[in-house]
């Protein structure tokens, strides 16, 4: 699968695929392929895609890029995420068959004790190897930097004795073109347990671009074929938009526990708020507030509607709570039991915020219980 990417051209989604029409057109500037290994975990396999995406966007100025995705065949996926990658991304045996101006991989979940022990290290290090003179240069983020560095010269990542988590102020150590534009201090996030030693890169030949005093080593390079480029924090920080997704929803508290330590409820609403941190255009909600007590989902009930007036998306919400329904859309649709039919297109109007008690919305409810054919008294 490849998408043609412009500035002055959208992106709806990673399956857009160009038309004849866009491929006729001409540019000025020569264009560039750029390939995306995405390994990313599950739920954050889409967002990557279009950070990515919005990136290479910006950055792409008269010229027109080519842009392939894949993700390694070997790391595990979720049937959902599965039928994504398999349905939207190149075979990963495409990318032998492509010259490629740049290369971005992802770092990837772990689950094993040692990196060399992964179920996805041999494709990795296949790649690893292909790419350093397959490439004109290749951006190594996160696990797939340690991963790199330990297949190419044995260079072990270190075990932190806390995890490296924040925003970090970062400096240019050595003029490069990479950095000489940076803004000073480069403000970089790092999200880890591990670290690779600045020693050991000096040691093996690395080149450190930008470091910082908290948390150590930010951007290396190394000369190959390809240029490869190795980032130890995260590429693009959306750290203040997880911060407010997180505060909308209330788990401002426990923005660095882990899942095991949050309830079913707290886990529905990490799941909503992980769908508001991508600014959607779209917002598509399957019964997310059922799991929430009563008062955190009146709570949520308008929080949604004031992010709704204030971002201006459009939300379609499944929901077997009449009330919510007519608190929070301004048109409802009732199906009937199986196989579904439509038994009514309600608009309703009244303007937000809505109150329970409007004897509007009483008898609206009573006619939409009348239709499922339930008790229909407030």
């Amino acid at each position: 699968m490849t998408i043609l990417i412009d500035r002055d051209q959208g992106i709806p989604s990673p399956a857009l695929v160009p038309a004849a029409g866009d491929l006729a057109r001409d540019h000025g500037g020569a264009d560039l392929t750029i390939g995306l290994i995405n390994n990313m975990p599950d739920p954050a396999l889409k967002a990557t895609e279009r950070q990515f995406m919005k990136l290479l966007q910006a950055a792409a100025g008269q010229r027109r890029i080519r842009f392939h995705c894949f993700s390694l065949p070997s790391v595990k996926r979720s049937p959902e995420a599965k039928w994504h990658v398999e349905s939207e991304y190149s075979e990963l045996s495409e990318l032998r068959r492509h010259t490629f101006d740049g290369l971005i991989v992802t770092g990837a979940e772990p689950i094993a004790p040692a990196l060399d022990q992964e179920p996805y290290w041999q494709d990795l290090t296949e790649l690893i190897d292909w790419a350093k003179i397959n490439t004109r240069s290749t951006i190594w983020s996160c696990l797939a930097a340690h991963a790199a560095v330990l297949h190419l010269d044995r260079i072990e990542r270190r075990r932190l004795p806390a995890k490296c988590h924040g925003v970090f102020h970062c400096e240019a150590v050595t003029s490069d073109p990479l950095t000489c534009a940076a803004p000073a201090p480069l403000k970089v996030p790092h999200s880890r347990l591990n670290e690779i030693a600045e020693s050991d890169l000096a040691q093996a030949g690395y080149q450190v671009l930008t470091r910082s005093a908290e948390a150590g080593v930010d951007i290396f390079v190394r000369q190959y074929a390809s240029r490869f480029v190795f980032f130890q924090g995260i590429l693009k920080s959306q750290r203040h938009r997880v911060d407010a997704a997180l505060d909308l929803v209330g788990l401002s508290s426990f923005r660095n526990a882990y899942p095991h330590q949050l309830s079913g409820g707290m886990a529905q609403r990490v799941a909503l708020a992980r769908a508001l941190v991508n600014d959607p255009k779209i917002l598509i909600l399957d019964e997310p507030l059922g799991k929430l007590d009563s008062l955190t989902r009146i709570t949520m009930q308008a929080e949604l509607v004031s992010l709704w007036q204030r971002k201006g998306f459009t939300t379609l919400l499944v929901t077997h709570d009449a009330e919510e329904a007519l608190v929070l859309a301004n048109r409802v649709i009732v199906f009937s039991d199986r196989p579904a039919r439509v038994k009514a297109d309600i608009r309703v109007d009244r303007p937000y915020p809505r109150h329970r008690g409007d004897p509007y919305l009483a008898d609206l409810r009573r006619q939409i219980l009348g239709l499922l054919g339930l008790d229909a008294t407030w």
